[in-house]
C-alpha cells in the first residue's frame, strides 16, 4: 500500500508541474483521440495530453482500486525526447516522471 501512496504523491506533483508549465488543458480530447492504441497515443494526442488524459487517470484508477501497479515503467525518456527541442523548463516535470519510473520498475 505504501507504493500506492508514494505514487499518488508523485502524481500530485506531476499535475502541479503540468499546470505551472501551462500544459494542463481544460477540455478533454475527443473519445476517438483517447481511444488510440498507439504507444503514448502519438497518432492522436501530444505528450502532455497523453499524460493528463490517459497516464495520470489510469494510475489514479489503479491507486483507488488498490490494484496491482505496473512492474515496469519508462515514461521519462519519452518526456526528455518530447520536451528537449521545445526550450521549456521541463526538468521538474521529467524528474517527477523519473520518480514514477523508478517506483514502478522492479
Amino acid at each position: 500500500m505504501s507504493q500506492h501512496i508514494a505514487l499518488a504523491d508523485i502524481l500530485i506533483d506531476l499535475e502541479k508541474e503540468l499546470r505551472e508549465l501551462r500544459l494542463w488543458e481544460r477540455e478533454s480530447p475527443s473519445a476517438d483521440a483517447l481511444a488510440s492504441v498507439q504507444p503514448f497515443a502519438v497518432d492522436t494526442l501530444n505528450f502532455p495530453q497523453w499524460l493528463q488524459f490517459i497516464f495520470i487517470p489510469r494510475l489514479y484508477d489503479l491507486i483507488e482500486a488498490r490494484a496491482a501497479l505496473p512492474d515496469n515503467c519508462g515514461v521519462a525518456p519519452m518526456a526528455e525526447e518530447y520536451f528537449q527541442p521545445m526550450g521549456l523548463n521541463s526538468e521538474n516535470l521529467i524528474s517527477h516522471l523519473r520518480r514514477i519510473d523508478v517506483l514502478l520498475t522492479r
